[in-house]
C-alpha cells in the first residue's frame, strides 16, 4: 500500500518519467528487503544508524560507489514523501552522506568519427534513412535517448528550425536543429508514413518496422553496430552523441549557459561537469583575454 502511494506521488506530484519511477521503486525495494531481513526493524522507525548499516551492505555486495549514491538519492526522495504524508516526524537520511564517486566523463566522438558512423549507414535498406535521421538528430540537438524515442513529428518546426523537447520531469525546452538533420528527416518521412501505426503512436517520429516507437535498447544496438562498421573502438552509447554535442559546442566557443539551456540542465554546475574543456583551448583563452597577457 505504501509503495503504491509513493509510486503515485512520483508520477503525479513529481512528474517523473516511467524509467525514473521504476528506478526509485527498485531502490525502495532494496531497503524493504533489508528491513525484512533485519530483526525488529520497521520502515516507519528506521534511524540514521540503520541506514548506515544498509549502505554498508550495499558496499559489501560489491555495488559501486556511483550506484550507491543513486540508491541513496532514491531513499532521500522516499523519506521526503514519508515526511510530507506525515508517516514519520524526522528524516533519517538527513545526515546520510553519499560516497565519493569522482568525475567520470564518457568518450567523445570527433566530428570525423560521427561522419564515419553516418556514412556507414546503408541507405538501400528500408530503415537506412531512419537511422541517418536519428543520428543527425542525436548529434544536432544533444537529446537524451529517452527524449529521442518519444520525439513527435508535430514537435518539429521545419520552417523555424527548432524542435520542442519534453525532458526530465516533463519539462519542455526548445532546441535548434540543423539543416542536415531536417534534410534527413524529410528523406525518412516517406518510409515512416508508409508504416502502419496504432493511434497512440501515429505522431511518434522514429518507428520500428512494425510501426511501434523505437526502444532505448534498439537505439543502443544500432549505434554499436554502426560504430563497429566505422571501425570505432571507443566505448560509446547514445549518450556519447549528447556529450559530443556539448563538447564540440564548448570547444567552438559557445556560451556555457546556452549549452545548459539546450541540454535541459537545471543547474549550470551539471553542465560544467558534463562538458570538459580542452586545456590548450583554455590556455589560449587566458593568453588572449587576461589583462596581464595583453600588450601595454
Amino acid at each position: 500500500m505504501l509503495t503504491g502511494k509513493y509510486t503515485a506521488y512520483l508520477r503525479l506530484m513529481k512528474g517523473l518519467t516511467n524509467n525514473t519511477v521504476t528506478s526509485y521503486i527498485d531502490d525502495l525495494n532494496k531497503l524493504l528487503q533489508f528491513v525484512d531481513n533485519t530483526p525488529e526493524a520497521d520502515i516507519l522507525t528506521l534511524q540514521y544508524s540503520d541506514l548506515q548499516q544498509f549502505v554498508a551492505q550495499l558496499c559489501d555486495a560489491g555495488i559501486s560507489a556511483r550506484s550507491q549514491a543513486r540508491v541513496i538519492s532514491g531513499l532521500r526522495a522516499f523519506f521526503r514523501f514519508m515526511l510530507l504524508e506525515k508517516y514519520i516526524q524526522t528524516d533519517p537520511t538527513e545526515m546520510l552522506e553519499s560516497p565519493k564517486t569522482g568525475l567520470h566523463l564518457p568518450n567523445v566522438l570527433t566530428v570525423n568519427e560521427i561522419n564515419g558512423m553516418i556514412n556507414a549507414i546503408d541507405l538501400s535498406k528500408p530503415e537506412g534513412h531512419r537511422n541517418r535521421a536519428m543520428l543527425e538528430v542525436l548529434y544536432s540537438c544533444g537529446l537524451r535517448v529517452s527524449e529521442l524515442v518519444t520525439l513527435k513529428y508535430s514537435d518539429i518546426y521545419f520552417d523555424e528550425q527548432f524542435v520542442v523537447v519534453i525532458g526530465k520531469g516533463n519539462k519542455q525546452r526548445i532546441v535548434p536543429i540543423s539543416d542536415s538533420a531536417l534534410h534527413d528527416i524529410r528523406n525518412y518521412l516517406p518510409y515512416r508514413n508508409g508504416l502502419k501505426t496504432v493511434k497512440k503512436d501515429e505522431d511518434v517520429l522514429f518507428l520500428n518496422r512494425r510501426g511501434a516507437p523505437l526502444t532505448r535498447i534498439m537505439v543502443f544496438h544500432i549505434i554499436k553496430e554502426l560504430a563497429h562498421i566505422a571501425g570505432i573502438t571507443k566505448t560509446i552509447s547514445p549518450h556519447t552523441f549528447r556529450h559530443s554535442f556539448a563538447t564540440h559546442l564548448l570547444e567552438g566557443g559557445a556560451n556555457l549557459r546556452a549549452i545548459q539551456m539546450m541540454l535541459g540542465h537545471e543547474s549550470i554546475t551539471t553542465t560544467e561537469i558534463y562538458t570538459h574543456i580542452d586545456r590548450e583551448m583554455l590556455r589560449r583563452e587566458i593568453i588572449e583575454h587576461h589583462p596581464r597577457n595583453r600588450g601595454n
